[in-house]
């Protein structure tokens, strides 16, 4: 079955550091994240254990009722150990500076990436608004409270 949805219109502001690098994209028909690609000069390495914040040249106008998740690439997860330790992040539909990707090697190799490496995926998402309503006692379930592996391995 075709998908027959619009696309959502997200504006991008290319910066100059991003300027000649590919906006970020989708891989397959069928993908729910589209790569977004480092803005870097040069090549930037991230030591075993360590941190970076990667800059990805971009500025989004998120709509309203939206966000964009920044999540890891698996393959990166996988081959190298590279991932994104606040995964998802995530970019509200009011920020408007530059997106940037924090990045955490855990693996005992150091990682380099270079300008234009696919370094995250964006997923943009519906976000709904949440109207607290405080109660006494909340229903309960025949799941309760158990949570963290309950159910076994």
């Amino acid at each position: 079955m075709a998908d027959d949805r619009s696309p959502v219109s997200v504006r991008v502001e290319v910066l100059p550091h991003g300027r000649g690098l590919a906006l970020p994209a989708f891989q397959t028909a069928g993908s729910a994240g589209a790569d977004v690609c480092a803005a870097v000069d040069g090549v930037v390495t991230i030591e075993p254990g360590r941190v970076a914040l990667v800059p990805t040249g971009l500025k989004v106008a998120i709509p309203r009722g939206f966000e964009i998740q920044i999540r890891p690439r698996s393959g990166l997860a996988l081959k190298k150990a590279v991932t994104l330790p606040n995964s998802p992040g995530t970019i509200d539909s009011d920020y408007r500076g530059e997106v940037q990707v924090i990045m955490m090697n855990l693996g005992g190799e150091p990682f380099a990436i270079a300008r234009g490496d696919r370094i995250a995926q964006f997923v943009l998402a519906r976000v709904e608004r949440i109207d607290w309503e405080p109660v006494e006692s909340v229903d309960a379930t025949a799941r309760g409270s158990g949570g963290f592996g309950h159910t076994g391995v």
